[in-house]
């Protein structure tokens, strides 16, 4: 590497923590999601969908955007997204084990469906893409009230085919509005391969709504924390969405219903772990001399055991009670 690489964070602004802090949530972020496939597999879960390999632009954006202020709207892979903005292990367990005190959605949701009122994380529903028109709704409040934070949303490259994204960035770019749309392109929607999706590039059909796309790689942490963070700066000056694509590929199963070797081979998957963005950041780091192997063990060990406590923690939660079944679904009158 040049001078200009190892200190490549430094020019973007980022202090040796903050890209610590970087790599220690990609890190949290697939150990969680590697544990959640094995409480799967052991019948100790219902469901798990994972996003093992999207972790590098999720925990990149995150780090672009103002947790104080703005508004998120993550789709149900984002663990290393949810997990930079504030949310724990121990209540991405609750949510995994439909436990009472899932902040979500009490242990009703299925997991994956991300809410948190205190992190301005907006709930999303089970549809694909319907985060999408809902966060150009949360965009067009803050324009109507004079507001400068910035609404960022997420989803894949299969919602990007849906009406709900055509709608959601036609309104956006004819009102100019502060919303930021990052499509996490994994190849794959569930089963159908990226070209039997788009003719295209996802961030050329930004064109045809009148603002910029961006195409980055997704695998590259700096990278997205860069057009993430300039894409802010446009939308709070008042000058409308960005739509970016970034570039990434899922190493696990679509979801743990998901055989994914029906549709693609182990040849091709061990092939895109040579691009896997974790290990190349934790190198990055060790490059720059802030990181080393002792360093890393040590963070292994710490976050295992953060691991092991969540999971123990989730287990032994309480079950919702049955009476909640249909509490915040309908208006409550006052006192009950």
């Amino acid at each position: 590497m040049s001078i200009g690489q190892l200190t490549r964070h430094r020019q973007l602004g980022l202090s040796d923590t903050d890209v610590i802090a970087m790599y220690t949530n990609m890190l949290l972020a697939r150990k969680f999601d590697e544990r959640a496939m094995l409480l799967q597999r052991a019948g100790k879960v219902n469901f798990h969908i994972s996003g093992i390999g999207q972790e590098p632009a999720q925990v990149g954006a995150a780090f672009a955007l103002d947790r104080h202020k703005d508004y998120f709207l993550p789709y149900y892979r984002d663990y290393g997204f949810v997990l930079s903005v504030g949310m724990t292990v121990k209540e991405l367990m609750l949510s995994l084990f439909a436990k009472a005190g899932d902040p979500n959605s009490g242990g009703r949701q299925m997991p994956g469906h991300f809410s948190h009122r205190k992190l301005n994380i907006v709930t999303g529903s089970s549809p694909v893409t319907t985060q999408v028109p809902h966060a150009v709704g949360f965009a067009l409040a803050a324009k109507m009230k004079r507001k400068d934070f910035v609404v960022f949303v997420t989803f894949g490259e299969g919602s990007s085919n849906q009406g709900d994204f055509h709608e959601g960035c036609n309104f956006a770019g004819v009102h100019k509005l502060p919303v930021i749309f990052m499509c996490e392109n994994n190849q794959y929607a569930i089963s159908v391969p990226l070209h039997r999706q788009v003719a295209g590039t996802i961030a050329d059909r930004a064109i045809g709504y009148g603002f910029p796309g961006v195409r980055v790689d997704g695998n590259d942490a700096l990278e997205v924390y860069r057009v993430v963070k300039e894409a802010r700066a446009r939308a709070v000056r008042g000058e409308g969405p960005t739509l970016i694509e970034a570039v990434t590929y899922r190493l696990s199963p679509h979801s743990t219903s998901d055989n994914d070797l029906a549709y693609r081979s182990k040849e091709e998957i061990e092939r895109h772990r040579q691009f896997d963005g974790v290990p190349k950041f934790k190198q990055y780091l060790i490059e720059c001399g802030i990181w080393s192997e002792e360093q890393d063990a040590e963070l292994l060990a710490s976050i295992n055991r953060q691991i092991n406590e969540a999971t123990e923690y989730g287990e032994r939660a309480p079950y919702p009670d049955t009476k909640d079944a249909f509490r915040y679904v309908y208006a409550e009158e006052e006192g009950v």
